[in-house]
Formats: C-alpha cells, sequence, structure tokens
C-alpha cells in the first residue's frame, strides 16, 4: 500500500467536516482522501494543521472554525479538551444522540450488508450528567500537591478530575476527601518512574438508589503506611462511606486492580438497586456506571426477550447477574455464567437476596458450559449474551448457532464489534428483527444496543 503523498506532516488546510467517527472526530475528505479532526463537527469548514499522515488517511489538529456548526455549544467541563473522557461535551444533546444512531446504522452497513435493518432512535437521558456511579482516578503529584484524574489521549500527562461534570457528585466528594486526607498524612504516591511509593489509583463507587460509598486504595505495596489514621478521617468526613478496601497490584502495568484485595474496614460490599432488584457490590465486581440508563437497557432487553413464564434462560457474560435476574421474575430458569469468581459469588448472593431459586450462577466461559449444558439435555429457550467489547467468542457465537434458541438478545457496547457477530448469525440462520440504542454515556462517543435476533426456523 502506498504510502498518502497528498499530506505532509504540518501543512495547512481549509477543510469541510462531513461526518463524525467512532471516536466522536470530526472526518473530513481532502482531494478525496481521509482527514480526521478531534473537536470538528459536520457542516462546519476549519482550519486545520496535520499532525500524522497514515497510508490511507490523515490526523489534523483543529485551528480556527471558519464555519460553525449550529450543533456545538461550550462545553460544561473545564478541562474538557485536555482529559479525553469525553469526546461530545461540544455538541448539543440530542445532536449527540442523532449522531449515536448513525454510528450504529453505519457498523451495519459496512459490516453486514443486510438490507433494511430496523435501527430505533436513540434512548438518552433528561439530565445527561452526574451519572457515572464509579471512577477509577490514576494518582500522581505535580508541584507537591496530589492529583487524581486520567492521562490526557497519546501522553503520559496526567489531568486532574476531580470534579468530574459526568460523575456522581459523591464520587467527586469521596475522592477529594481522599486526596486532602492523603496529603495531610504524607502517604507516598506511587511514582512510575522507579517503581515507588505506595498509592497508585483511587476507586469510588456510590450506590445511586441507597447512597452507600466505597473505596478502594490500589497500592504497589501490600504495606500501606499510616491506613489506621487515614480509615479514621475517611469515616469522620465521609458519613456515607461503607466500605474502604486495599487492592495490591506490584506490576509494571497499565491494569488498575491486582489479584489482591483486602477488606480494611465496614462491609466488603455495599448495596445497591435496580427497580425491584438488589445487589451487592465487591471493589472488582462489574456494574453498569449509569444505573438511570440501565433499566432503561434492561427494560428493552425485557421486551426482546419476550418472556412468557416458561422459558429457560442463559445470561452469559452475567457479570453480578444484572440481567438474568432482571429478567428472572418472568422465567422458569436462569443460568449465568461469567469467569470472575467475586462477580458469580455477588451474582449467587444476589440471587438469594432477591429470592429467586430458580437463578443459578456459574463460574466460567460461556463458550465452554453452555454445550456442556446442551450435552446433558439442558436446552436455553432465550440466550442473553453481553459480551466485552472485543464481542463473543467465537465458539459460543458457532454453539448459540446450533443450539437455535426462540429468542437471541445480543447486548453491546461495540458497534463495529457487534455488527460483525450479527452478520455471523445471519448467515447461519438468524434474523435481525430490530436494533435499540440506549445512551448509557452521554457526552461521549460510545453507545450501548440491544439487538433482537430471531432463528428462521422458530418464526
Amino acid at each position: 500500500m502506498k504510502k498518502n503523498a497528498s499530506f505532509k506532516i504540518g501543512q495547512m488546510l481549509s477543510l469541510p467536516i462531513n461526518r463524525l467517527g467512532i471516536n466522536g472526530e470530526g472526518i473530513g475528505y481532502y482531494q478525496k482522501q481521509v482527514v480526521f479532526v478531534q473537536g470538528a463537527l459536520p457542516g462546519e469548514r476549519v482550519k486545520v494543521k496535520i499532525t500524522n499522515v497514515k497510508p490511507t488517511y490523515a490526523i489534523a489538529k483543529l485551528l480556527h472554525i471558519e464555519k460553525k456548526s449550529a450543533h456545538r455549544i461550550t462545553p460544561a467541563c473545564s478541562v474538557y479538551e485536555q482529559c479525553g473522557g469525553c469526546q461530545l461535551q461540544h455538541v448539543q444533546y440530542e445532536e449527540q444522540l442523532r449522531f449515536k444512531r448513525e454510528l450504529v446504522v453505519q457498523s451495519f452497513q459496512r459490516y453486514t450488508k443486510i438490507p433494511k435493518i430496523d435501527v430505533k432512535p436513540t434512548i438518552g437521558m433528561k439530565n445527561p450528567w452526574g451519572y457515572r456511579n464509579k471512577a477509577q482516578l490514576q494518582v500522581g503529584m505535580d508541584g507537591g500537591e496530589i492529583m487524581t484524574g486520567l492521562y490526557s489521549p497519546g501522553s503520559h500527562r496526567l489531568v486532574d478530575i476531580s470534579g468530574c461534570p459526568i460523575q456522581d457528585p459523591k464520587i467527586n466528594e469521596m475522592i477529594r476527601v481522599a486526596r486532602g486526607v492523603m496529603k495531610d498524612l504524607g502517604i507516598p504516591i506511587y511514582q512510575e518512574k522507579g517503581h515507588r511509593g505506595v498509592i497508585r489509583t483511587i476507586v469510588a463507587r456510590i450506590g445511586m438508589e441507597t447512597g452507600e460509598g466505597q473505596i478502594t486504595f490500589v497500592t504497589r505495596t501490600k504495606k500501606f503506611p499510616k491506613s489506621d489514621l487515614l480509615i479514621a478521617r475517611l469515616r469522620e468526613k465521609i458519613p456515607y462511606l461503607k466500605s474502604i478496601h486495599q487492592n495490591i497490584n506490584d506490576k509494571r502495568s497499565s491494569i488498575i486492580f491486582g489479584e489482591e484485595t483486602i477488606l480494611l474496614w465496614g462491609r466488603e460490599k455495599i448495596k445497591e438497586q435496580l427497580g425491584n432488584v438488589d445487589f451487592s457490590l465487591s471493589p472488582r465486581a462489574f456494574f453498569q456506571l449509569n444505573p438511570e440508563q440501565t433499566i432503561k437497557l434492561y427494560e428493552v432487553v425485557k421486551e426482546a426477550a419476550q418472556l412468557t413464564g416458561g422459558e429457560k434462560v442463559v445470561d452469559a457474560y452475567c457479570g453480578v447477574g444484572t440481567i438474568g435476574l432482571w429478567l428472572a421474575p418472568l422465567a422458569k430458569e436462569v443460568r449465568g455464567m461469567d469467569v470472575i469468581p467475586e462477580s458469580i459469588d455477588d451474582a449467587r448472593r444476589n440471587a438469594t437476596t432477591c429470592g429467586f431459586s430458580h437463578a443459578n450462577f456459574y463460574v466460567g466461559k460461556a463458550e465452554i458450559l453452555l454445550p456442556q449444558w446442551v450435552k446433558e439435555g439442558w436446552k436455553p429457550d432465550v440466550i442473553v449474551v453481553d459480551p466485552p467489547r472485543t464481542g463473543c467468542d467465537e465458539k459460543l457465537l458457532k454453539t448459540i448457532i446450533q443450539v437455535k434458541p426462540k429468542h437471541f438478545v445480543y447486548v453491546s457496547c461495540n458497534p463495529s464489534t457487534l455488527a460483525k457477530d450479527c452478520r455471523i448469525f445471519h448467515e447461519g440462520g438468524f434474523d435481525i428483527e430490530w436494533v435499540q440504542p440506549v445512551d448509557m454515556f452521554p457526552q461521549t462517543a460510545h453507545v450501548e444496543c440491544v439487538v433482537l435476533m430471531q432463528n428462521v426456523k422458530n418464526k
């Protein structure tokens, strides 16, 4: 492949923007060649500077807006452009919802070639701020001050976001208080250079319905100096704090958690509710970050599952059992599976708390357990999957196609891998009935989807 010869580093262009890309960046064309411009919007003409040239595209920096989009607004966050955690704060919210639907449509057009897929309007929020119930912030030092934040995109420069407007105010308060107490006590902060210090990351979680707070300190060493004083002051300053943990990660790695977690004070888990379903959450357990939208998402899943009370349901990649337990009141039996033992422990406890004796959860991979169950004569009527961004395991895809459930419901946070997997199911005899985008993460380029698929022979 020849290198794109039309561009040079430092080249200035006046560029019309046609659409937004999967990361929220503006996409324009110069002499029929693609240019990505972060911060530019469709309908705008912008002056840009080429910063990177690739074989099939170029990346440019936005210098000046020559023609402004009617959908452009002033971002609410003062460090929006430096942080990178959000990508769409400069876009009116209704336009964000329209963009996310279009992103899903484009993914299916690109990867499936299936005509006339029913992609519904994106389900949004009345107030698209303060919705995140969990924050994982790196800890660093700057001029003698402790910082808590995220690394700026493409760099190793920490941007302080302890007052982030998309996080629940109590999350920001817990982070702010913890940072102040650590400074007062002089607890050593981790330094990547030299692999020294103690505190690497602060993870704060809040139960939106219960108001219960949980803080986890990720440390380089098991030894945690002045932890008793830290705990005492946090309890004094944060009355809703119910759980304090330490997680040890001594590896030179960008992965947040290590394998060992120690309860320092309080309850091992905090309580949360989604609708009428109760949950217990340990520090490493996966739980949806936006509870308000999660309820809307799971109601769409329930609609797609079309349960009548007599169905056997599989909840693959189940986490703490949220989807399975949401469907349990309308199902004959629910079986969920996940590879994280702590999540399955929480799922089992959650099922017991809710009184769902017909909901059982297992440690293991879906692509291994599901074939075993089918071989043993247990065949599900409905299968729900909510895999990681990489999509479903290939073995699981083949197994689901062979099982031919009455209804197959695919929940995804990645339109590209979703569309690729849907193509495989379509080729395996499944029709795509509809796709429902849900805005789980306002102000970002991310979009969640629920897809209902039915085997042609079951229709």
